[in-house]
């Protein structure tokens, strides 16, 4: 990541930003809060977030611990389909 991270953006964080999101644990986040009060290590970063599924909902809080230039922004998440209206039945 070259910019600074702030509330909104997505990442992919992958086994490129921490051995823990390697393979089948690749989580997108939507970042929530850069939790800047805690200790790192140079180049480490804490993130509070939200971890999103393939349709872009929510699926859990999550705070991280990862490698800022491991992280990979993300342009868009697909938009969750809009709810369908009930329709009056007629007979």
């Amino acid at each position: 990541m070259s910019a600074p991270l702030k509330p909104g953006d997505l990442v992919r964080v992958d086994g490129c930003a921490s051995v823990q999101f390697g393979g089948d644990c690749a989580l997108t986040l939507r970042v929530v809060a850069v939790l800047r009060d805690r200790p790192t290590f140079d180049g480490w970063i804490w993130l509070a977030g939200y971890a999103l599924d393939d349709d872009g909902l929510a699926t859990a809080k999550r705070e991280l611990f990862v490698q800022v230039a491991g992280l990979h922004p993300v342009r868009h998440v697909l938009a969750p389909a809009p709810c369908a209206t009930a329709q009056p039945v007629h007979p």
